[in-house]
């Protein structure tokens, strides 16, 4: 199974960026999708997760009314668009496939089975 997470870079404080994970190797409509970041020093956190389907989605309480998830299942692609980006949002940001099928959007990591490499989303004021 391969993750490929694309769309990072510099953006200023107030900006948008869409990161796309494009996953191969796994029947991707059956998984549950999640997004992590992780900044310098600190552990890894959860962002933002889709179900299978993409009828249900969550977010944590510092991205919530900014970012938004979504999947194209056709094109194993899931995204993440961010918007009024500030400062604190800066991380390398990682997608991630649920070890398991059939339940609701997880948020620990330990749940989420492969990874992608990361890509580096870095916020300037």
């Amino acid at each position: 199974v391969q993750l490929q997470a694309s769309g990072g870079g510099l953006v200023q404080a107030g900006g948008s960026l869409r990161l796309s994970c494009v996953v191969s190797g796994r029947t991707f409509k059956w998984y549950n999708m999640g997004w992590f970041r992780q900044a310098p020093g600190k552990e890894r956190e959860f962002v933002a997760g889709i179900n299978w389907s993409g009828s249900s989605t969550y977010y944590a309480d510092p991205v919530k009314g900014r970012f938004t998830i979504s999947r194209d299942n056709a094109k194993n692609t899931v995204y993440l668009q961010m918007n009024s980006l500030k400062d604190e949002d800066t991380a390398v940001y990682y997608c991630a496939t649920d070890s398991k099928t059939g339940r609701p959007v997880v948020v620990g990591p330990v749940e989420y089975d492969y990874w992608g490499q990361g890509t580096l989303v870095t916020v300037s004021s």
